[in-house]
Protein backbone atom coordinates (compact mmCIF):
# COMPACT_ATOMS: atom_id res chain seq x y z
CA UNK A 1 0.00 0.00 0.00
CA UNK A 2 2.86 2.34 0.85
CA UNK A 3 4.46 1.56 -2.53
CA UNK A 4 1.22 2.43 -4.28
CA UNK A 5 1.13 5.77 -2.48
CA UNK A 6 4.68 6.53 -3.51
CA UNK A 7 3.95 5.83 -7.18
CA UNK A 8 0.61 7.64 -7.24
CA UNK A 9 1.83 10.57 -5.23
CA UNK A 10 4.58 11.48 -7.69
CA UNK A 11 2.14 13.17 -10.06
CA UNK A 12 -1.20 13.10 -8.26
CA UNK A 13 -2.86 16.45 -7.53
CA UNK A 14 -4.28 14.95 -4.33
CA UNK A 15 -0.82 14.62 -2.73
CA UNK A 16 0.61 17.84 -4.20
CA UNK A 17 0.05 19.89 -1.02
CA UNK A 18 0.16 18.50 2.53
CA UNK A 19 -3.24 19.81 3.64
CA UNK A 20 -5.11 17.77 1.04
CA UNK A 21 -4.53 14.13 2.11
CA UNK A 22 -4.41 15.04 5.82
CA UNK A 23 -7.74 16.89 5.79
CA UNK A 24 -9.43 14.06 3.88
CA UNK A 25 -8.07 11.50 6.36
CA UNK A 26 -9.12 13.61 9.38
CA UNK A 27 -12.65 14.16 8.08
CA UNK A 28 -13.22 10.55 7.02
CA UNK A 29 -11.97 9.45 10.47
CA UNK A 30 -14.40 11.93 12.09
CA UNK A 31 -17.30 10.11 10.44
CA UNK A 32 -16.10 6.54 11.03
CA UNK A 33 -15.10 7.14 14.69
CA UNK A 34 -18.44 8.71 15.58
CA UNK A 35 -20.41 5.93 13.88
CA UNK A 36 -18.47 3.23 15.74
CA UNK A 37 -18.84 5.18 19.02
CA UNK A 38 -22.60 5.53 18.48
CA UNK A 39 -23.03 1.80 17.78
CA UNK A 40 -20.93 0.81 20.81
CA UNK A 41 -22.68 3.31 23.12
CA UNK A 42 -26.05 1.85 22.11
CA UNK A 43 -24.82 -1.72 22.58
CA UNK A 44 -25.13 -2.60 18.88
CA UNK A 45 -21.40 -3.23 18.59
CA UNK A 46 -18.88 -4.53 21.11
CA UNK A 47 -15.51 -2.80 21.07
CA UNK A 48 -12.18 -4.35 22.06
CA UNK A 49 -11.36 -1.08 23.90
CA UNK A 50 -13.57 0.93 26.26
CA UNK A 51 -16.00 3.13 24.24
CA UNK A 52 -14.91 6.24 26.17
CA UNK A 53 -11.20 5.61 25.52
CA UNK A 54 -12.00 4.91 21.87
CA UNK A 55 -13.90 8.22 21.67
CA UNK A 56 -11.07 10.22 23.28
CA UNK A 57 -8.23 8.56 21.38
CA UNK A 58 -10.00 8.56 18.03
CA UNK A 59 -11.00 12.22 18.09
CA UNK A 60 -7.72 13.50 19.59
CA UNK A 61 -5.23 11.55 17.48
CA UNK A 62 -7.13 10.46 14.36
CA UNK A 63 -9.23 13.59 13.75
CA UNK A 64 -7.60 16.64 15.33
CA UNK A 65 -3.94 15.61 14.99
CA UNK A 66 -4.00 14.92 11.21
CA UNK A 67 -6.06 18.11 10.81
CA UNK A 68 -3.33 19.98 12.73
CA UNK A 69 -0.68 18.49 10.44
CA UNK A 70 -2.78 19.46 7.41
CA UNK A 71 -2.73 23.06 8.56
CA UNK A 72 0.77 23.24 10.07
CA UNK A 73 2.66 21.46 7.28
CA UNK A 74 1.21 24.16 5.01
CA UNK A 75 1.57 27.25 7.20
CA UNK A 76 4.46 26.51 9.60
CA UNK A 77 7.16 27.10 6.93
CA UNK A 78 5.42 30.41 6.12
CA UNK A 79 5.40 31.43 9.79
CA UNK A 80 9.09 30.50 9.98
CA UNK A 81 10.15 31.92 6.58
CA UNK A 82 11.64 28.56 5.52
CA UNK A 83 11.19 26.54 2.28
CA UNK A 84 8.06 24.39 1.95
CA UNK A 85 8.16 20.87 3.42
CA UNK A 86 9.21 18.27 0.82
CA UNK A 87 6.52 15.91 -0.40
CA UNK A 88 8.39 12.72 0.54
CA UNK A 89 8.65 13.93 4.16
CA UNK A 90 4.96 14.67 4.68
CA UNK A 91 3.95 11.61 2.65
CA UNK A 92 5.85 9.28 4.99
CA UNK A 93 3.88 10.76 7.92
CA UNK A 94 0.63 10.49 5.98
CA UNK A 95 1.25 6.84 5.01
CA UNK A 96 1.86 5.88 8.65
CA UNK A 97 -1.20 7.83 9.77
CA UNK A 98 -3.42 6.33 7.10
CA UNK A 99 -2.31 2.74 7.82
CA UNK A 100 -2.28 3.27 11.61
CA UNK A 101 -5.80 4.76 11.58
CA UNK A 102 -7.11 1.85 9.51
CA UNK A 103 -5.48 -0.78 11.75
CA UNK A 104 -6.68 0.96 14.96
CA UNK A 105 -10.28 1.29 13.73
CA UNK A 106 -10.40 -2.33 12.55
CA UNK A 107 -8.69 -3.49 15.75
CA UNK A 108 -11.19 -1.65 17.95
CA UNK A 109 -13.87 -3.93 16.47
CA UNK A 110 -11.81 -7.13 16.08
CA UNK A 111 -8.99 -7.36 18.63
CA UNK A 112 -7.19 -5.24 21.25
CA UNK A 113 -3.80 -6.43 19.92
CA UNK A 114 -4.61 -5.06 16.46
CA UNK A 115 -5.86 -1.74 17.88
CA UNK A 116 -2.65 -1.53 19.93
CA UNK A 117 -0.52 -2.02 16.80
CA UNK A 118 -2.56 0.73 15.10
CA UNK A 119 -1.97 3.08 18.05
CA UNK A 120 1.80 2.49 17.92
CA UNK A 121 1.81 3.22 14.16
CA UNK A 122 -0.19 6.42 14.69
CA UNK A 123 2.12 7.44 17.57
CA UNK A 124 5.17 6.90 15.32
CA UNK A 125 3.55 9.09 12.66
CA UNK A 126 2.82 11.71 15.33
CA UNK A 127 6.52 11.74 16.39
CA UNK A 128 7.69 12.03 12.77
CA UNK A 129 5.29 14.90 12.09
CA UNK A 130 6.40 16.76 15.22
CA UNK A 131 10.05 16.28 14.24
CA UNK A 132 9.37 17.85 10.82
CA UNK A 133 7.90 20.90 12.59
CA UNK A 134 10.87 21.00 14.98
CA UNK A 135 13.22 20.92 11.99
CA UNK A 136 11.37 23.88 10.43
CA UNK A 137 11.58 25.76 13.74
CA UNK A 138 15.35 25.10 14.06
CA UNK A 139 16.03 25.97 10.41
CA UNK A 140 14.29 29.35 10.74
CA UNK A 141 16.57 32.38 10.94
CA UNK A 142 13.79 34.65 12.19
CA UNK A 143 14.50 36.63 15.33
CA UNK A 144 10.91 36.49 16.53
CA UNK A 145 9.93 32.83 16.94
CA UNK A 146 7.34 33.57 19.66
CA UNK A 147 4.27 32.06 17.97
CA UNK A 148 5.96 29.05 16.37
CA UNK A 149 7.65 28.28 19.71
CA UNK A 150 4.26 27.95 21.44
CA UNK A 151 2.78 25.90 18.61
CA UNK A 152 5.75 23.53 18.79
CA UNK A 153 5.56 23.33 22.60
CA UNK A 154 1.86 22.41 22.40
CA UNK A 155 2.71 19.73 19.83
CA UNK A 156 5.29 18.40 22.31
CA UNK A 157 2.59 18.12 24.98
CA UNK A 158 0.47 16.29 22.39
CA UNK A 159 3.24 13.69 22.05
CA UNK A 160 3.55 13.39 25.83
CA UNK A 161 -0.22 12.90 26.18
CA UNK A 162 -0.15 10.34 23.34
CA UNK A 163 2.65 8.41 25.07
CA UNK A 164 0.76 8.46 28.41
CA UNK A 165 -2.34 7.19 26.62
CA UNK A 166 -0.40 4.23 25.20
CA UNK A 167 1.19 3.40 28.57
CA UNK A 168 -2.19 3.83 30.27
CA UNK A 169 -3.94 1.56 27.79
CA UNK A 170 -1.43 -1.27 28.00
CA UNK A 171 0.04 -1.07 31.51
CA UNK A 172 -1.41 1.46 33.95
CA UNK A 173 -5.01 2.65 33.49
CA UNK A 174 -4.88 5.84 35.67
CA UNK A 175 -2.48 7.43 33.16
CA UNK A 176 -5.30 7.63 30.58
CA UNK A 177 -7.07 10.26 32.71
CA UNK A 178 -3.91 12.37 32.99
CA UNK A 179 -3.28 11.93 29.27
CA UNK A 180 -6.77 13.22 28.48
CA UNK A 181 -6.32 16.31 30.67
CA UNK A 182 -2.95 17.11 29.05
CA UNK A 183 -4.25 16.51 25.51
CA UNK A 184 -7.34 18.68 26.02
CA UNK A 185 -5.71 21.70 27.66
CA UNK A 186 -2.01 21.73 26.75
CA UNK A 187 -2.34 20.19 23.30
CA UNK A 188 -5.69 20.63 21.50
CA UNK A 189 -6.56 23.94 23.16
CA UNK A 190 -3.08 25.47 23.51
CA UNK A 191 -2.01 24.62 19.95
CA UNK A 192 -5.24 25.92 18.41
CA UNK A 193 -5.17 29.05 20.55
CA UNK A 194 -1.50 29.72 19.67
CA UNK A 195 -2.40 29.62 15.96
CA UNK A 196 -5.65 31.59 16.42
CA UNK A 197 -4.12 34.46 18.41
CA UNK A 198 -1.69 34.99 15.54
CA UNK A 199 -3.93 34.40 12.52
CA UNK A 200 -7.39 35.70 13.46
CA UNK A 201 -6.36 39.31 14.29
CA UNK A 202 -4.23 39.25 11.10
CA UNK A 203 -7.14 38.05 8.89
CA UNK A 204 -9.46 40.52 10.62
CA UNK A 205 -7.07 43.47 10.00
CA UNK A 206 -7.03 44.12 13.73
CA UNK A 207 -4.30 46.70 14.33
CA UNK A 208 -3.90 45.97 18.05
CA UNK A 209 -0.33 45.06 19.03
CA UNK A 210 0.47 41.54 20.21
CA UNK A 211 0.25 40.77 23.92
CA UNK A 212 3.57 38.98 24.54
CA UNK A 213 2.41 37.63 27.92
CA UNK A 214 -0.86 36.12 26.71
CA UNK A 215 0.38 32.61 25.85
CA UNK A 216 2.56 32.42 29.00
CA UNK A 217 -0.46 33.27 31.18
CA UNK A 218 -2.74 30.84 29.32
CA UNK A 219 -0.11 28.09 29.55
CA UNK A 220 0.36 28.63 33.30
CA UNK A 221 -3.41 28.51 33.91
CA UNK A 222 -3.77 25.29 31.87
CA UNK A 223 -0.91 23.72 33.84
CA UNK A 224 -2.61 24.75 37.11
CA UNK A 225 -5.89 23.32 35.85
CA UNK A 226 -4.27 19.92 35.20
CA UNK A 227 -2.48 19.87 38.59
CA UNK A 228 -5.70 20.74 40.47
CA UNK A 229 -7.74 18.14 38.55
CA UNK A 230 -5.03 15.60 39.38
CA UNK A 231 -5.35 16.38 43.07
CA UNK A 232 -9.14 16.48 43.23
CA UNK A 233 -11.69 16.19 40.39
CA UNK A 234 -13.58 19.44 39.56
CA UNK A 235 -11.36 21.50 41.89
CA UNK A 236 -9.98 23.55 38.97
CA UNK A 237 -13.11 25.72 38.74
CA UNK A 238 -11.40 28.88 40.11
CA UNK A 239 -8.59 28.60 37.53
CA UNK A 240 -11.10 27.96 34.72
CA UNK A 241 -13.24 30.99 35.57
CA UNK A 242 -10.08 33.12 35.84
CA UNK A 243 -8.88 31.84 32.44
CA UNK A 244 -12.29 32.67 30.93
CA UNK A 245 -12.25 36.22 32.28
CA UNK A 246 -8.64 36.96 31.25
CA UNK A 247 -9.02 35.52 27.74
CA UNK A 248 -12.38 37.30 27.36
CA UNK A 249 -10.75 40.64 28.23
CA UNK A 250 -7.96 39.97 25.71
CA UNK A 251 -10.47 39.18 22.94
CA UNK A 252 -12.33 42.44 23.63
CA UNK A 253 -8.99 44.27 23.31
CA UNK A 254 -8.64 42.91 19.76
CA UNK A 255 -11.84 44.78 18.75
CA UNK A 256 -13.01 42.03 16.39
CA UNK A 257 -16.17 43.02 14.51
CA UNK A 258 -18.87 40.63 15.73
CA UNK A 259 -21.02 39.36 14.17
CA UNK A 260 -18.85 39.82 11.11
CA UNK A 261 -20.62 40.09 7.72
CA UNK A 262 -17.87 37.92 6.15
CA UNK A 263 -18.66 34.25 7.02
CA UNK A 264 -14.97 33.26 6.73
CA UNK A 265 -14.23 35.69 9.58
CA UNK A 266 -17.51 35.18 11.44
CA UNK A 267 -16.73 31.51 12.09
CA UNK A 268 -13.21 32.29 13.40
CA UNK A 269 -14.53 35.01 15.73
CA UNK A 270 -17.35 32.74 16.93
CA UNK A 271 -14.81 30.01 17.74
CA UNK A 272 -12.69 32.46 19.74
CA UNK A 273 -15.65 33.76 21.74
CA UNK A 274 -16.41 30.17 22.75
CA UNK A 275 -13.13 30.13 24.73
CA UNK A 276 -14.19 32.48 27.58
CA UNK A 277 -17.73 31.06 27.50
CA UNK A 278 -16.43 27.47 27.75
CA UNK A 279 -14.05 28.23 30.62
CA UNK A 280 -16.55 30.28 32.66
CA UNK A 281 -19.50 27.91 32.10
CA UNK A 282 -17.21 24.89 32.59
CA UNK A 283 -15.86 26.38 35.83
CA UNK A 284 -19.38 27.04 37.15
CA UNK A 285 -20.66 23.54 36.25
CA UNK A 286 -17.57 21.99 37.87
CA UNK A 287 -18.30 23.99 41.03
CA UNK A 288 -21.88 22.64 41.00
CA UNK A 289 -20.51 19.10 40.49
CA UNK A 290 -18.06 19.58 43.37
CA UNK A 291 -20.81 20.69 45.77
CA UNK A 292 -23.68 18.45 44.68
CA UNK A 293 -22.09 15.51 42.84
CA UNK A 294 -24.24 16.19 39.75
CA UNK A 295 -22.57 15.00 36.53
CA UNK A 296 -22.52 17.28 33.50
CA UNK A 297 -21.10 14.61 31.15
CA UNK A 298 -17.88 16.53 30.40
CA UNK A 299 -19.69 19.77 29.51
CA UNK A 300 -16.53 21.83 30.17
CA UNK A 301 -14.40 19.81 27.72
CA UNK A 302 -17.06 19.67 25.00
CA UNK A 303 -17.80 23.40 25.20
CA UNK A 304 -14.07 24.11 24.77
CA UNK A 305 -13.08 21.43 22.25
CA UNK A 306 -16.25 21.61 20.13
CA UNK A 307 -17.01 25.30 20.63
CA UNK A 308 -13.45 26.43 19.98
CA UNK A 309 -11.20 23.73 18.46
CA UNK A 310 -13.80 22.05 16.22
CA UNK A 311 -15.37 25.36 15.08
CA UNK A 312 -12.02 26.91 14.21
CA UNK A 313 -10.90 23.66 12.52
CA UNK A 314 -13.87 23.94 10.13
CA UNK A 315 -13.14 27.67 9.66
CA UNK A 316 -9.42 27.30 8.99
CA UNK A 317 -9.87 24.03 7.09
CA UNK A 318 -12.36 25.65 4.72
CA UNK A 319 -10.17 28.72 4.32
CA UNK A 320 -7.03 26.71 3.50
CA UNK A 321 -8.99 24.43 1.13
CA UNK A 322 -10.49 27.35 -0.81
CA UNK A 323 -7.35 29.50 -0.76
CA UNK A 324 -4.88 26.81 -1.86
CA UNK A 325 -6.99 25.51 -4.75
CA UNK A 326 -7.03 28.73 -6.76
CA UNK A 327 -10.64 29.46 -5.77
CA UNK A 328 -11.82 32.94 -4.79
CA UNK A 329 -11.52 33.46 -1.02
CA UNK A 330 -15.20 33.79 -0.24
CA UNK A 331 -17.90 31.66 1.37
CA UNK A 332 -20.91 30.84 -0.78
CA UNK A 333 -24.35 29.97 0.62
CA UNK A 334 -23.49 26.28 1.05
CA UNK A 335 -20.30 27.10 3.00
CA UNK A 336 -22.10 29.72 5.10
CA UNK A 337 -24.78 27.20 6.06
CA UNK A 338 -22.07 24.71 6.99
CA UNK A 339 -20.58 27.35 9.29
CA UNK A 340 -23.95 27.88 10.98
CA UNK A 341 -24.31 24.10 11.28
CA UNK A 342 -21.08 23.96 13.35
CA UNK A 343 -22.96 25.84 16.05
CA UNK A 344 -25.86 23.38 15.88
CA UNK A 345 -23.32 20.60 16.56
CA UNK A 346 -21.88 22.47 19.56
CA UNK A 347 -25.31 23.45 20.90
CA UNK A 348 -26.69 19.90 20.64
CA UNK A 349 -23.75 18.43 22.55
CA UNK A 350 -24.12 21.03 25.33
CA UNK A 351 -27.84 20.19 25.52
CA UNK A 352 -26.93 16.51 26.02
CA UNK A 353 -24.81 17.51 29.05
CA UNK A 354 -27.51 19.77 30.54
CA UNK A 355 -30.20 17.11 30.05
CA UNK A 356 -27.99 14.53 31.80
CA UNK A 357 -27.35 16.96 34.69
CA UNK A 358 -31.12 17.35 35.25
CA UNK A 359 -31.40 13.59 35.40
CA UNK A 360 -33.53 13.32 32.27
CA UNK A 361 -33.06 10.67 29.61
CA UNK A 362 -30.53 12.16 27.22
CA UNK A 363 -30.25 9.28 24.74
CA UNK A 364 -32.58 10.85 22.13
CA UNK A 365 -30.57 14.08 22.27
CA UNK A 366 -27.36 12.06 22.18
CA UNK A 367 -28.52 10.43 18.92
CA UNK A 368 -29.44 13.84 17.48
CA UNK A 369 -26.10 15.35 18.48
CA UNK A 370 -24.16 12.49 16.84
CA UNK A 371 -26.34 12.83 13.72
CA UNK A 372 -25.60 16.58 13.62
CA UNK A 373 -21.86 15.78 13.82
CA UNK A 374 -22.06 13.16 11.05
CA UNK A 375 -24.05 15.52 8.82
CA UNK A 376 -21.45 18.25 9.38
CA UNK A 377 -18.58 16.16 8.05
CA UNK A 378 -20.58 14.43 5.29
CA UNK A 379 -21.88 17.76 3.91
CA UNK A 380 -18.44 19.38 4.22
CA UNK A 381 -17.01 16.41 2.32
CA UNK A 382 -19.66 16.69 -0.42
CA UNK A 383 -18.71 20.33 -0.86
CA UNK A 384 -14.93 20.22 -0.56
CA UNK A 385 -13.54 16.69 -1.13
CA UNK A 386 -13.54 17.29 -4.91
CA UNK A 387 -11.56 20.49 -4.31
CA UNK A 388 -9.00 18.63 -2.16
CA UNK A 389 -8.70 15.55 -4.37
CA UNK A 390 -8.97 17.03 -7.88
CA UNK A 391 -8.56 20.80 -7.40
CA UNK A 392 -12.15 21.38 -8.56
CA UNK A 393 -13.19 25.01 -9.10
CA UNK A 394 -16.16 26.11 -7.02
CA UNK A 395 -18.69 27.95 -9.14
Amino acid sequence: MHMKFSEDSENSYFFSQPHQPFFILAFVNAIVIMLIFLFSYKGIMNLSVSPLNFHVYGLTYLLFTPAFFAFLFTTFPRFASTPVIEKKRYMSVFSLYYLGSTVFLLGSIISPVLSGIGMIMVFTGHIMGALILKYVYTASNMEDKHDIYWILLAMGFGLLAHLFFLIGTFFYMPLVGLSTEISNYLYLFLLTFSVAQRMVPFFSHSIVGRNDHLLKVVFTLMLLHIVLEGIYTNSSFVVDILAGVLIGKELLRWKLQFPNPNPLLWILHTALYWVPVAFIVGGLTNLVSLISGVSFLALDIHALILGFVFTILIGFGTRVTIGHSGNIMQADKWTTRLFYWTQVVVGMRILVSLTAAFGWNFMVLFDISVTAWLLMFILWGMRFFNVLIFGKKLS
